[in-house]
């Protein structure tokens, strides 16, 4: 897993790498939408982005039950999955809690029996999480690993909490990007839907002298009785027709 990074940069340089961190994650929202694809780019910003995390994991609730999102390591995907297992660990501590934990490998020992045993056979001496909230449908926890004992500054929460709340809100707004968007395919197809279905009433209405609501009534009954939804009997009605698109043909062949 390589060497810790030096933990006693200035000020100044670690704000930097945390504006740096969220450009790079501003780029990845605005070219990406799948959302596990988004929380890996989360955790290699953590680890670049605040002193003392070697490694990170993004841990996310469905229903209430906690997985691992994206991870930077197969080692710290692992650790989460002791945490999960036993029902104790950091993770679950600030996402049930919405408050940053902190925890020494030795105070890990304590609280956390099973997980601090799995993490100090690892080799990892210090742990960081911070609640994350992105939605309704999204919430759980970013989770720093540090091979330092004491791995995590004072100030190390605070940027942790700093960063986490520039991605909840990018993340919130790429969220509602993406319902509208959906909202706008759904729209597009119920339009689409609409239009052949008045394509294939207007063929009725031309072919048997009828009004419109006669029309529909016939494709209604069909689509009823064949068990179709009623777009896709309009769709297949209509694609019969311009497949027999001799006079006589469409003509014999206009009938739901």
């Amino acid at each position: 897993m390589g060497t810790s990074k030096h933990l006693d940069r200035p000020l100044p340089i670690v704000l930097d790498e945390v504006t740096t961190a969220l450009e790079r994650l501003s780029d990845a929202l605005s070219h990406e939408d799948d959302l596990r694809k988004l929380m890996h780019q989360v955790c290699e910003q953590v680890v670049r982005a605040v002193p003392g995390v070697d490694e990170a994991t993004v841990t996310l609730l469905d229903s209430g039950t906690p997985f691992t999102a994206a991870s930077t390591s197969d080692l710290v995907t692992r650790l989460d999955g002791v945490q999960y297992r036993s029902g104790a660990g950091p993770c679950l501590d600030a996402a049930s809690t919405s408050r940053v934990v902190r925890a020494t490998i030795n105070e890990a020992q304590q609280l956390w029996p099973a997980f601090g045993a799995e993490s100090h056979a690892a080799g990892i001496g210090s742990f960081l999480s911070a609640p994350l909230t992105v939605d309704n449908e999204h919430s759980g926890a970013i989770n720093g690993y540090s091979r330092q004992g004491h791995g995590f500054h004072e100030l190390d929460a605070p940027l942790l909490a700093l960063y986490i709340t520039a991605v909840e809100t990018a993340l919130r707004s790429h969220s509602m990007y993406l319902r509208a968007y959906r909202l706008a395919a759904q729209l597009r197809s119920a339009l689409q839907s609409r239009a052949v279905i008045d394509q294939a009433k207007g063929v009725l209405m031309a072919v048997h002298a009828i009004p419109a609501e006669e029309a529909f009534r016939l494709l209604v009954e069909r689509s009823q009785r064949e068990n179709v939804k009623l777009h896709a009997l309009a769709e297949r009605f209509i694609a019969d027709l311009i497949r027999n698109s001799g006079p006589t043909e469409a003509g014999s062949g206009a009938k739901p």
